[in-house]
């Protein structure tokens, strides 16, 4: 069975040259939908792919039709490629039941790994520059020493709560208490003091 699925953006009047052009092709059964491309949930493009079975093929108006992004588009076909459902694009003459249509599939599939890789490449390198110039990877600080310090000076004038301070500094009353609460004291003998030795007793042993 060929199945179509035809979609418009909210900012477009009607579906309606898509919907030609599928019934045109052969399609049995459409599944229409009205939503921006940027959209993760789409209902109906899920319904339509829940109903290819085996043997049937998909088929769209336009590649940016079905997929939100390349990325997208590639795991889409990928996905109805290992069920041995074929795929088939209008516009751009693309049909996965084709060598050439595989063919291309593939090469762009292989572009979309080559990018990955080449984003994790430049991150691990990026990282490893970041640590030779002696900054680590992660959240960048809220705050820098001196407004620290100003916390710190504020909550010792007895003036001012955790609140406060932590509105005026945009941070959370817990990150104002890690702050400027005390260090815990360590137990350990004075410099200098030497503990006195317990005295020797001396028994006199008495004459025979």
């Amino acid at each position: 069975m060929v199945i179509g699925y035809a979609r418009v953006s909210t900012d477009e009047q009607t579906n309606a040259a898509q919907l030609a052009e599928l019934k045109k092709a052969g399609c049995r059964r459409i599944y229409e939908e009205k939503l921006s491309g940027r959209d993760a949930d789409r209902p109906e493009l899920k319904r339509c792919l829940d109903r290819l079975d085996e043997g049937d093929t998909l088929m769209v108006w336009r590649l940016d039709r079905l997929g939100r992004s390349l990325r997208d588009l590639l795991e889409i076909v990928s996905g109805l490629e290992k069920r041995k459902i074929i795929f088939v694009s209008l516009k751009e003459r693309f049909d996965t039941s084709t060598a050439a249509g595989r063919l291309i599939f593939h090469f762009f599939a292989s572009l979309t790994q080559f990018e990955r890789e080449l984003i994790r490449e430049r991150t691990v390198a990026g990282l490893a520059v970041a640590r030779a110039r002696g900054r680590l990877g992660g959240r960048k600080r809220k705050l820098d020493d001196k407004q620290i310090e100003a916390i710190r000076t504020l909550w010792d004038s007895n003036r001012h709560s955790k609140q406060d301070i932590g509105a005026r500094f945009g941070v959370s009353k817990s990150t104002v208490d890690r702050i400027v609460r005390p260090e815990p004291i360590k137990k350990r003998n004075p410099v200098g003091v030497v503990k006195a030795k317990p005295k020797a007793t001396i028994r006199l042993r008495e004459g025979k």
